[in-house]
């Protein structure tokens, strides 16, 4: 059975850091692509980065671009989304899904939505 947990969100200060992780199972991280989404009220869901590991590509929403960075863990099947310097317009539940590597692309995973399987969500927000 495939699962992902986000764990990792709270309640931080613009500027500051926060580390997100998805911890997955029921699947190997090599075989599939792994993306970060987020959703703020009223707001359309955005892909913000999502990485093919197979292929050693990454594609960035331009809002996080050069302020996120994501890595893993494999033996603790874990994947981290690093969020630094952030900002009120960060907040946002987000979630990290996994799709198949062979099948679409980067970017119509992340902006496409195109995923096989999500996870329920961690909320972050970003507030003085």
């Amino acid at each position: 059975q495939v699962q992902l947990v986000e764990s990792g969100g709270g309640l931080v200060k613009p500027g500051e850091s926060l580390r997100l992780s998805c911890v997955v199972s029921g699947f190997t991280l090599g075989y599939y692509k792994i993306g970060w989404f987020r959703q703020a009220p009223g707001k359309k869901r955005e892909g913000v980065l999502c990485i093919n590991w197979s292929e050693n590509s990454t594609y960035y929403s331009e809002s996080v671009r050069g302020r996120f960075t994501i890595s893993a863990d494999n033996a603790k099947n874990t994947v981290y989304l690093q969020m630094n310097s952030l900002k009120p317009e960060d907040t946002a539940v987000y979630n990290c899904a996994a799709g198949l590597a062979e099948q679409g692309t980067l970017r119509d995973m992340c902006e496409l939505y195109e995923v096989d399987y999500w996870g329920q969500g961690t909320q972050v927000t970003v507030s003085s």
